[in-house]
């Protein structure tokens, strides 16, 4: 796909948020300071108790998997495509067994690969999470802090918010911010309560967009969370955020700065972050099940260094 629908106009989404009031927020949503690991930022509300939890909501072993296939067609929302190429084909007159190998390289952090961002990758006035400096911490070898490899797998309860199934629509335009009163509907409306500790999913309907219309470039226009959604994920204690876009709506509600949500949830809150995620299967298993909440394991490659990793999330009901 190489050609863009045509987008709609953006809808107003209410005023703009000052970068003075966006500041403010950012400070009063900050949790510097709290956990230890610090770098593991708010998985560190995951308890064993949690997981437990996590593994009673398994009833009827269904397994949906999250992840997009591994994308090597260019196109408007794929700008670096992945790598994928044979680098040893069996020779038949080599001794049994004969053997074939592949090679695969990605550019994750875009809009083509479902991945994790790690408490490294963004940066709001030069800091990380944890008040730690960037330039001090992240050079050309990596990340000292904040690394994924400080992460690692996350087994959780997940919380599904499906905002097409709540409007009765296919799915929302882009550029379409969900606030924090749509959240409230939304938890009303599925019969679920975002709870601490939980992994919470937004579905807007991308990919189902993008199957019949076409791709475009969702760094221009998608949907998401506005930013007055953050005070409640805050107040509920979450400990991942995600969806099947990257958070943020776009364009920007916050006068010079790109990705808000980004920096409220990872840099301000210590959250990470899941990008890129197909939730069309799972609509579809949540609403044949009657609930929207599921075991969610995330397991990121185990990468010293890293500000986040391709994955493969895994939905259990």
């Amino acid at each position: 796909m190489t050609d863009s629908p045509p987008l709609p106009s953006v809808p107003d989404n209410g005023p703009p948020v000052s970068r003075e009031e966006f500041d403010s927020l950012f400070g009063t949503l900050r949790t510097w300071g709290r956990w230890t690991p610090a770098d593991r930022g708010a998985w560190n509300r995951v308890t064993p108790e949690h997981v437990r939890r996590a593994t009673a909501l398994v009833r009827t072993g269904t397994v949906v998997p999250m992840a997009l296939p591994w994308n090597t067609v260019p196109g408007p929302d794929n700008g670096k495509p992945a790598l994928h190429y044979m680098s040893e084909l069996g020779d038949i007159e080599a001794p049994e067994p004969t053997c074939h190998k592949d090679f695969i390289a990605v550019d994750y952090h875009g809009k083509g690969v479902s991945h994790l961002d790690a408490l490294s990758h963004i940066a709001y006035r030069g800091q990380l999470y944890d008040g730690r400096t960037a330039a001090e911490v992240v050079d050309a070898g990596g990340a000292r802090f904040g690394a994924v490899s400080s992460l690692g797998p996350l087994v959780t309860r997940g919380v599904l918010i499906d905002m097409p199934a709540v409007l009765g629509t296919d799915w929302l335009e882009p550029g379409r911010a969900v606030h924090a009163g749509d959240l409230l509907a939304a938890e009303k409306a599925l019969g679920v309560t975002i709870d601490e500790g939980d992994a919470v999913l937004l579905r807007s309907g991308h990919f189902r967009r993008r199957r019949e219309l076409g791709a475009w470039n969702p760094d221009n226009a998608s949907a998401g969370l506005h930013v007055d959604v953050m005070p409640l994920l805050a107040e509920r204690g979450i400990a991942l955020l995600g969806g099947d876009g990257d958070s943020d709506v776009r364009p920007s509600p916050v006068e010079g700065v790109s990705s808000p949500v980004h920096a409220l949830a990872i840099t301000a809150m210590g959250v990470p972050l899941l990008d890129n995620l197909d939730l069309e299967a799972l609509s579809v298993a949540c609403a044949e099940a009657g609930r929207y909440e599921f075991m969610l394991t995330v397991a990121p490659l185990n990468v010293p260094g890293g500000t986040g990793s391709p994955v493969s999330p895994v939905a259990v009901l």
